[in-house]
């Protein structure tokens, strides 16, 4: 008796399974994700030949450092750290009294002086005394007069005031302090500020006074602000380092040098209020 072979488990009509990135779907997204790529490819390649950036940039701006002038007790201070001040505008007064004390003296000897000088001219004229008494009598008049005037100074020296407005910061002295001559008292930050952006050598061959920037302040983000290039330094910032690098010794292996270029702000001084110095910055330069 002849045995037939046993019927197989697995069907022939079973369909074979088809590599996964060959499915439509995945096909579609590999398509989308390249055009995509060619796309922002595209856009930086054409971006990098129109513009040029750098994040080594940081907001800078004149600091005025204020002192007094004079050695004396301080009477009142109407400022506080971070206070706007106006130009002119009364920041501390030092005790006036000694001085209005010298200024009151010296008024009444260049008064003596002065009546001293005409009477010995009338007399001179008469030839009742000598040329040369005259000429001590009239340089008497010179220094009382010279006196004076330094005492009125000094009395102006006990108002210190803003001799431009901007910010008030890093303040250092209290009402009652005995300050000295010299003495740094604060310091006054103007609201007109600027950026010095640090671009790499090979950036700046098409770079021009008078192109136009896009600033983006970190401390700001989300927006975008205007501007212009300045001027270009002359010298790189390795020149005028504290050590300049000494080339003509030992192994030369070159570095890509970086020139400071100035960025100035095209926004009103309102706005520029808002920046402090030393916050970081990336400007975009359109250099063609």
């Amino acid at each position: 008796m002849s045995t037939e072979p046993a019927a197989t488990t697995e069907s022939k009509d079973a369909p074979s399974k088809a590599p996964l990135i060959k499915t439509p779907v995945i096909r579609v997204l590999l398509a989308t994700i390249l055009v995509i790529g060619l796309i922002y490819g595209i856009h930086m390649l054409i971006h990098s030949y129109y513009y040029e950036s750098t994040d080594d940039a940081f907001i800078e701006g004149h600091v005025v450092t204020m002192s007094s002038k004079l050695s004396n007790r301080v009477s009142q201070v109407l400022i506080d750290d971070n206070y706007d001040v106006e130009k002119d505008q009364l920041l501390v007064q030092i005790d006036p009294r000694d001085y209005e004390v010298q200024l009151h003296q010296a008024q009444a000897t260049a008064t003596k002086a002065k009546a001293d000088y005409e009477r010995d001219l009338a007399l001179a004229n008469s030839q009742a005394i000598s040329k040369q008494d005259l000429d001590t009598t009239k340089a008497a008049t010179d220094v009382a007069e010279a006196q004076l005037e330094q005492a009125q100074l000094n009395l102006e020296y006990t108002r210190i005031t803003a001799p431009v407005a901007g910010r008030i910061t890093r303040k250092n002295v209290e009402p009652g302090d005995y300050v000295e001559t010299g003495e740094t008292l604060f310091s006054i930050v103007p609201h007109e500020i600027w950026v010095i952006a640090n671009f790499k050598e090979t950036q700046i061959t098409h770079m021009l006074p008078g192109q136009p920037v896009l600033i983006r302040i970190d401390a700001f983000p989300g927006r975008v602000f205007k501007g212009h290039v300045d001027s270009l330094q002359s010298g790189t910032g390795a020149r005028f380092s504290l050590l300049p690098a000494e080339n003509a010794t030992g192994n030369y292996v070159k570095v890509v040098q970086r020139l400071p270029v100035k960025i100035v702000f095209d926004e009103p001084l309102e706005v520029q209020a808002m920046f402090a110095p030393g916050l970081s910055v990336v400007p975009e330069v359109q250099v063609r």
